[in-house]
């Protein structure tokens, strides 16, 4: 079903026919619930073909993924971290020569003196995850954490878009392209961090969406209970209810304390994430017929969706340098008691060490300007402008005079160029129809890319995106759906948009079936790899 179909049975208030006999029946739990959800859907295929497309991605990340069997870009930083933070609970610092000894399978060269690194520790821990199961002697173990947790997010993206557009169909769509694109894909095969935090995220999008409903079926219920088959009178329907406990909420809080916990790009999502959770409990309670909407949900939902929120994933955050607290000698741990202050004395020494630190590292980023072969501008990004190379080798062994081996974070063109003018559309839609999921979608997107223009000077790079890659995903699915039509369509039409959209799919696959050797280091011909080089700019 597009989202055209279902655009807003569930955002919607149905026609006033059904008032005309019986007012009343319009504040049953079944009246409410079919205005605020609209009608359930079920059926096998709602997990069969999520099942299937993260199959896919899991072959596409795991097979040959010990392939550059070298620490690639920055795996020189976080792969070593995450040793050391396996040996320690902290960063320490590494001999001039321990790319080599890494590489070797002699990983254990670690200095005793503690380093200065720049981002928090939770991406660290779930690549030496990986090495406690398969070893740090192998790229294989350095890479398992990144290509699970891909996979989970190929998976995860199906269930969402899933559950935003009715259809299983749509669902699949999405993790489909997810699974084969090549900026995505990349990442999933290499253990830099931000594979991590697009994960963490996504997660947090995703507990919050199941809140959504939750919190409608509350709303529902409380309401219909409180009208008892009458119509509720102004004083019950002035604010709405309390809705209670809202344990997902409390889940996204948690996802979005590890996303910030992995990187401080998390910071505009927790904001963004926030707000949108807290205008979807009012448009709940306007479609309900509460009155005073805005300011019902801003006090009965708003301030605990907050709590629920922003303290728990601060909480969560804290946690997450848990190694560095119970550490004697790690980066600035000592730094108040070495550094008395009158002002700040009753704060405990190792929150305002870490203070400290995380002073220090913002001053750190904020500088961070240096050239670099592969820096790209955020104007870049939505158009594939600079890609990154994160390996290039010119072997022999291809059977041609010249060879190469490549590992470029390089978006399908077809996935990126059609998701940036999707991004056109949605935004049109969201004007003209005030459809929540346009909203959500371009929310995810927008805290993900928006705040990048804050910072013309910093050196930025293209894959940075992947933290909101699969908004821009879910906002060209979308638009896929509106090429389908709705069930009012007919057959003809159904037919049409059937036909489109499964060309438009097949034709991206096919199109990261030729890019596929540049993603994954295969040895190919350099005459091949320079015909994949379509612009002077992917060089």
């Amino acid at each position: 079903m597009s989202p055209t179909a279902v655009r807003d049975r569930r955002d919607s208030p149905q026609p006033a026919g059904s008032w005309v006999l019986a007012p009343s029946l319009a504040f049953t739990r079944d009246a409410l619930l079919a205005r605020l959800l609209g009608a359930a859907s079920g059926g096998s295929l709602h997990w069969v073909l999520p099942l299937a497309v993260a199959l896919i991605a899991g072959i596409l990340r795991f097979v040959r993924l010990g392939d550059p069997a070298s620490l690639v870009f920055d795996e020189t930083y976080y792969v070593k971290d995450a040793y050391s933070l396996l040996q320690s609970g902290y960063e320490r610092e590494w001999p001039e020569d321990a790319n080599d000894s890494f590489n070797a399978g002699a990983p254990d060269v670690l200095l005793g003196t503690p380093d200065y690194v720049v981002h928090p520790p939770v991406g660290k821990w779930m690549i030496a995850f990986g090495m406690l199961l398969f070893g740090a002697d192998n790229a294989f173990g350095w890479r398992f954490s990144a290509a699970a947790v891909g996979t989970l997010s190929v998976l995860l993206l199906a269930v969402v878009a899933r559950r935003m557009f009715g259809s299983p169909l749509l669902g699949a769509a999405a993790g489909l392209l997810l699974a084969v694109d090549g900026h995505h894909l990349v990442q999933s095969r290499t253990s830099l961090l931000d594979i991590f935090l697009s994960f963490w995220l996504l997660a947090a999008f995703a507990a919050l969406l199941v809140d959504r409903d939750d919190g409608r079926r509350r709303l529902a219920a409380r309401l219909a209970a409180r009208a008892d088959g009458r119509i509720p009178s102004r004083a019950q329907l002035a604010y709405g209810p309390f809705l209670g406990f809202r344990p997902w909420r409390l889940a996204a809080g948690v996802c979005l304390g590890l996303a910030l916990g992995t990187k401080w790009s998390a910071l505009p999502f927790i904001a963004a994430f926030g707000l949108m959770t807290v205008a979807w409990d009012m448009s709940a309670r306007r479609i309900a017929g509460v009155h005073h909407w805005v300011l019902g949900a801003a006090l009965k939902d708003g301030l605990l969706a907050f709590a629920c929120l922003v303290p728990l994933a601060a909480l969560t955050y804290l946690a997450t340098w848990t190694g560095w607290f119970l550490s004697s000698d790690a980066y600035d741990r000592r730094w108040a008691a070495q550094n008395p202050s009158e002002q700040w004395g009753w704060l405990p020494d190792g929150l305002r060490s870490l203070a400290e630190y995380h002073r220090s590292a913002y001053t750190f980023h904020q500088g961070l300007g240096s050239d670099h072969p592969y820096e790209a501008s955020a104007w870049s990004w939505l158009v594939v402008g600079r890609p990154t190379s994160f390996f290039y080798e010119k072997p022999a062994g291809c059977g041609a005079e010249a060879c190469s081996q490549a590992v470029t974070v390089l978006g399908n063109p077809l996935i990126w160029w059609s998701a940036a003018l999707s991004l056109v559309v949605l935004l049109f839609v969201w004007l003209g129809r005030r459809d929540w999921r346009a909203a959500a979608i371009l929310t995810g997107v927008a805290a993900g890319y928006l705040p990048w223009f804050l910072y013309p000077e910093r050196t930025t790079f293209y894959f940075y995106a992947v933290a909101f890659e699969p908004y821009l995903v879910l906002a060209l699915v979308y638009c896929l759906g509106l090429v389908l039509g709705g069930p009012a369509a007919d057959g003809a039409r159904r037919r049409r948009g059937i036909v489109l959209v499964g060309l438009f799919v097949a034709a991206a696959v096919a199109l990261s079936a030729y890019f596929l050797p540049i993603w994954t280091a295969e040895v190919i011909p350099y005459d091949q790899w320079r015909d994949r080089m379509w612009l002077p700019s992917w060089i």
